[in-house]
């Protein structure tokens, strides 16, 4: 009944048989158990499959071919490949030979050629290209040389609106409130200016840079202040806030914060009230949180 089921089941099927090697494994035992002349009758493969099956299991038993040396050069371990790459980021100016001379002092020993395809690999350019500044680098360099002005107009409570003429240095972070007036004139400006001047004093000789827009109350007395201390004024393109991007961020921030919940009097309160947020917000970045704490924060 075994055999007439096997044969209604070849029948049957539109595909070779698919077989694993649990399955191989149990014909090839059982056969030694069944005569030779019955194993067409009983197992569904023949017997030149059955034999081939077991030359395979046998060959496998015997396999020592991963123990074998393979011919080549080994391959480089994942631990010295991330050591190449943190040595490239960390030190920019090393090229390849000083990267293979680090590991051999570290007990890697690793061709500078195989440095050269590890970093090749990852997209680091070579030592020239990466020792120079990127852009943040270079910016960030030159911003201790910088120092930007605004104007900040507020509203008071009776809808008078005053103007505060604001300093910004982009190495500090640092806000000067200049002076809070109802009507700037160039000549009040220029006084601003040197105010400031006085004010810095020797720290004022770090600077090179004014950044200012074409408004008409900067005029040549204001330029003249600066340029007595061997700063240039470089003016932004009419339209262009992103220009002067760092003092058009604080004074909204400014505006966001504090302005928008705090109603001021006249002039005095604002300029109090201005100065008190400015000093608290003296070394924090400009998109930083500018409300003054509850022990300074001024009462209406």
């Amino acid at each position: 009944m075994l055999r007439h089921e096997n044969a209604v089941l070849r029948r049957q099927l539109a595909s070779p048989v698919r077989y694993q090697w649990a399955d191989r494994l149990w014909f090839a035992a059982l056969s030694s158990l069944i005569p030779r002349r019955r194993w067409a009758q009983v197992f569904p493969v023949t017997p030149g499959t059955l034999l081939g099956w077991h030359r395979r299991l046998v060959a496998r038993r015997w396999d020592y071919s991963e123990c074998r040396i393979k011919p080549g050069r080994p391959t480089t371990a994942k631990a010295v490949k991330e050591l190449v790459l943190r040595l490239a980021r960390e030190n920019p100016r090393w090229g390849c030979r000083r990267i293979q001379g680090e590991l051999d002092r570290l007990g890697h020993r690793i061709g500078a050629s195989t440095v050269w395809k590890i970093l090749t690999a990852a997209g680091v350019d070579p030592a020239p290209r990466r020792a120079g500044p990127t852009w943040r680098e270079f910016l960030t360099s030159q911003a201790e040389a910088i120092i930007a002005c605004d104007f900040l107009h507020i509203d008071l409570v009776d809808l008078r609106r005053v103007y505060a003429l604001i300093f910004l240095e982009h190495g500090t972070r640092r806000l000067h409130i200049a002076g809070v007036t109802a009507h700037p004139t160039a000549q009040w400006t220029a006084q601003q200016a040197r105010n400031l001047a006085l004010e810095r004093g020797e720290r004022f000789e770090s600077l090179r840079f004014v950044i200012r827009d074409r408004d008409g109350k900067y005029a040549e007395p204001f330029d003249a202040v600066f340029a007595a201390e061997d700063i240039e004024t470089v003016k932004t393109a009419p339209q262009s806030p992103r220009m002067n991007a760092h003092c058009e961020r604080v004074i909204g921030t400014l505006r966001r914060e504090l302005l928008d919940h705090v109603l001021l009097w006249n002039e005095g309160h604002a300029r109090h009230v201005v100065e008190t947020t400015t000093t608290g917000i003296a070394h924090t970045r400009p998109e930083g949180n500018c409300l003054p704490s509850p022990a300074t924060r001024p009462r209406r």
